[in-house]
């Protein structure tokens, strides 16, 4: 599978500690912007793993871009045009599931350090039989120093569109507004929608019911389409105002339960794929009409050119397409959504100005590579501190972030400084259970704890096996002790948490 090999791999050294540090804010000698700080959106898919997309994402030996039969099955023009305008990513790293991904997005952490590891089951503890008992399973609180916090206190209107799950119920993070958005519309403690149907008021009455929406209940309006409505309402008033905004639009979609999306139900009905994979789908087709429909307001407000959009999921896919076709949900890459493998974690990322313009001065200041592919490594960490130090944002002295700021690879090069690593800490129940992954400078390490039987290792080179065929560990046992020594130093500067079994704490050994 050459078609997966990334540069980076051979080429960036990197480091095993994660970077702790206060940002300045960014200077620039371009001319005075027309717009104090640049507009924000965050376009979160989601479940949406890196092949759910036309957009081929993988590349080739050359670095160039390979298409798969997943890219040939989804439509997503409007994606192909962003990815057109900016910069996409073939290796950008998230955690295995939904809420420690999204935490990390907020507060620039990773899941090991604000120790929500696993979903958050909105009425229970949901740590698994062997789970660390201290485990951060109420999420995000106020206390809490987020993105939107940071954004709100420099006098942008903060806006939260769609699914949330920071907390629990009862908690601070079942309601974003507790994090530092100015707005709310449809994010509470739910992990997934009650209904996709306007008809079935979008499971009112139930634990996933998705509020705010009550407008449209009876209609026969999607969920998707309904709130892109309404953030297009709040980014109108935002411009209004004459604010600055950061909008953190997150799809419900393409979360199960697998409703069609009527609007596009029609194209895929003679495909000979089951009833949930077409339905699957139109809901990729439906969000992909929702990005199209934001750039179109932002061109149609006049704001288009002064807001950085940025494209992408909160965990790999989980498509339900079996082996059907001879592929999986992330075919080439092994694994789907909650395991440890190259499908679970990497997802789709595609960075853009809405309306390029290299001569305004915003985009001056952060330039990005139209229409490039980049092969260094990223994460959902980076999100935070690249955009605090694009809009000049002071981080808290002594504040741990532990991403990277994202510019130089935004433009097209590398970061020399950057460590190329990737933390997966999951002592946790799913698909695959108690275990770390462990990503450095082109090899994987999978460390499975001991929970009802002896330590289980997991060793691939990447860059010759990209799809995770042959597990090295037994013949490279000094890789091996180098991987596990990095990989504990990461969890230890992180404060990880581990399982516990028989009343002890599981270490790596």
């Amino acid at each position: 599978m050459k078609g997966c090999i990334p540069s980076w791999m051979r080429l960036v050294p990197s480091t095993a500690i994660a970077l702790t540090v206060s940002l300045p804010p960014s200077r620039s000698t371009a001319s005075e912007p027309p717009q104090r700080k640049p507009n924000i959106v965050f376009f979160l898919v989601d479940d949406m793993g890196l092949m759910d997309t036309s957009v081929p994402m993988l590349t080739d030996a050359h670095g160039n871009p390979e298409r798969y039969p997943l890219n040939t099955w989804y439509r997503t023009p409007n994606m192909e045009r962003l990815a057109e305008k900016g910069i996409r990513f073939s290796h950008f790293y998230a955690h295995s599931v939904c809420s420690p991904t999204r935490c990390s997005i907020m507060t620039g952490q990773n899941s090991a350090r604000h120790g929500a590891t696993t979903w958050i089951n909105p009425t229970r503890n949901n740590k698994g039989q062997f789970g660390p008992p201290e485990w951060n399973w109420t999420g995000l609180g106020k206390e809490a120093v987020t993105l939107p916090r940071l954004l709100q206190r420099d006098g942008y209107r903060t806006i939260h569109v769609g699914k949330a799950h920071f907390g629990p119920r009862d908690h601070d993070g079942a309601d974003p507004t507790n994090l530092g958005f100015d707005r709310n519309i449809g994010g509470t403690y739910a992990g997934q929608p009650g209904a996709y149907y306007g008809e079935k008021n979008y499971g009112k009455g139930g634990l996933c019911a998705v509020p705010h929406l009550d407008a449209y209940h009876g209609t026969r309006t999607y969920l998707t389409e309904a709130l892109t409505r309404e953030a297009n309402k709040e980014i109108a008033a935002a411009v209004k105002q004459k604010k600055p905004f950061f909008l953190n639009m997150c799809h419900y979609a393409v979360h199960s339960p697998f409703e069609s999306d009527p609007r596009f139900a029609e194209q895929y009905k003679d495909s000979g794929k089951s009833r949930q994979a077409q339905a699957y789908a139109t809901m990729i087709e439906g969000v992909d009409r929702s990005l199209g429909d934001i750039v179109v307001n932002l061109q149609r407000l006049g704001v288009a050119d002064q807001t950085l959009l940025v494209l992408l999921g909160d965990n790999g896919s989980d498509a339900p397409l079996g082996k059907a076709h001879g592929y999986s949900s992330s075919a080439p890459l092994r694994g789907k959504k909650g395991t440890h493998h190259e499908g679970g974690v990497r997802v789709p990322f595609i960075c853009a100005w809405a309306q390029p313009d290299p001569e305004h001065p915003w985009q001056k200041r952060l330039p990005i590579a139209a229409g490039e592919i980049q092969s260094q490594i990223g994460t959902i960490a980076d999100l935070l501190p690249t955009i605090c130090r694009l809009a000049g944002i002071e981080i808290p002295d002594g504040y741990p972030v532990d991403g990277f700021d994202l510019r130089a690879q935004l433009a097209g090069t590398s970061n020399p400084i950057r460590s190329n690593t990737f933390l997966n800490h999951f002592p946790h129940e799913h698909r695959s259970s108690y275990y770390t992954l462990f990503v450095r400078d082109g090899w994987k390490l999978v460390y499975h704890y001991p929970v009802q039987q002896g330590p289980r290792y997991e060793l691939y080179n990447l860059t010759e096996d990209p799809c995770e065929e042959d597990n090295v560990a037994d013949r490279e046992p000094e890789h091996l002790r180098t991987m596990l020594r990095a990989m504990n130093e990461d969890l230890q500067d992180k404060g990880a948490l581990y399982p516990w079994n028989n009343g002890a704490e599981l270490k790596p050994e």
